[in-house]
């Protein structure tokens, strides 16, 4: 699987449209309204590159009011359940 997390500058009247719109993607599991820079943080999974570049390229930033993007892929994935989990390699569970 591969991650894209996608930075969004929208159009500032009509940001609540385009994270919509961009929601309804089907690459997109999730679209967060967020401050600062960037309006959005937008998560996009795929399980090819061939795929980045048809939802990202193709449609993501075809959404209308997007005014720019900026793209990351992620290398690796941490959570704390993952991180939990490897500390607790080798240890026995008192229960």
């Amino acid at each position: 699987m591969i991650t894209a997390i996608v930075l969004v500058k929208a159009t500032v009247d009509r940001i609540p449209e385009v994270a919509q719109a961009i929601a309804d993607l089907p690459a997109v599991s999730e679209v967060y309204s967020v401050t600062g820079e960037f309006d959005l943080i937008v998560m996009v999974r795929v399980s090819g590159h061939e795929e980045l570049a048809d939802a990202i390229a193709d449609r993501l930033n075809k959404v209308p009011g997007i005014a720019s993007t900026e793209t990351h892929i992620a290398f690796r994935s941490y959570s704390r359940h993952d991180l939990d989990a490897a500390f607790a390699i080798g240890v026995d569970d008192p229960d």
